[in-house]
């Protein structure tokens, strides 16, 4: 007993510093691309620098850049939901093991190597929205209504069924009944199958937190919160239907105030 209690208290004081070095490390971040201003655009509204490059900088340099501050970023903003279950799942040690180890540690990176992916994807893309944007000033002044279109169907992923059935996945972990083999392989899939499930179910709210601002401390809050609380709240389905109409309406009153009805 006492060496489960000293697993646990290990596990997850090894967790808390592992969120706090990174929560810290994208606040530096923010703040540090915050002071350098925003791009102003042919449509009137202003561009984050996340998907500008520095002065003297290569675009390889500034997509690692990129990629490094991303990953820290979704470490920040996914291991609260993560560590609960890594925890509860069997995956990560034999029975009588202690939880805290490679295996462990190898799930984890598997999940957020799913993420990293993901980052892969979204800079290429930021930066080429952003190059035709500047170039095309007919299309920058669309941006605001596209901005409240994204937000309205993202918004409207919330309320799906296939949001449920993804989220009831990022939720679930085996029982004691059914142990997954504790062998490194075993570890890595099941990481990399909670990230995609992961990632599916937050397709949404990451559309959101990209087009509000990636570099937004307070967007970055907001969202991190309603995913834990989606996977770690009895209601989590309930919490989603809930963010979903929220995010409806605030779509809809993006597009409004860019088409000067609000």
């Amino acid at each position: 007993m006492s060496s489960e209690r000293a697993s646990q208290q290990a596990f997850f004081g090894v967790s808390a510093l592992l969120f706090a070095a990174n929560a810290a490390g994208t606040i530096v971040w923010c703040a540090s691309m915050s002071a350098m201003g925003e791009m102003p655009t042919p449509g009137g509204w202003t561009m984050s620098m996340a998907w500008m490059r520095m002065p003297g900088q290569t675009w390889p340099g500034a997509a690692a850049s990129f990629l490094g501050m991303w990953v820290v970023m979704m470490v920040a903003m996914m291991l609260p939901s993560l560590v609960p279950m890594l925890w509860r799942c069997q995956a990560v040690g034999r029975p009588g093991e202690t939880r805290l180890g490679r295996l462990t540690a190898l799930v984890g990176v598997g999940y957020f190597f799913v993420w990293t992916v993901f980052g892969m994807a979204a800079f290429p893309l930021g930066v080429a929205l952003a190059a035709v944007e500047m170039q095309q000033p007919a299309l920058a002044r669309a941006v605001p209504i596209a901005v409240g279109v994204v937000v309205l169907m993202a918004g409207s992923l919330q309320l799906t069924a296939w949001k449920e059935r993804h989220l009831a996945c990022c939720r679930e972990a085996p029982g004691r009944d059914r142990t997954l083999p504790a062998d490194a392989g075993t570890a890595w899939r099941h990481g990399l199958r909670l990230g995609l499930h992961c990632s599916y179910c937050c397709v949404g709210l990451m559309a959101i937190l990209l087009v509000i601002g990636v570099m937004d401390l307070r967007a970055m809050a907001v969202v991190a919160a309603v995913i834990t609380v989606e996977r770690l709240a009895p209601a989590g389905e309930r919490v989603a239907r809930a963010t979903g109409a929220v995010a409806v309406g605030a779509g809809l009153f993006l597009i409004a105030r860019a088409a000067g009805l609000g």
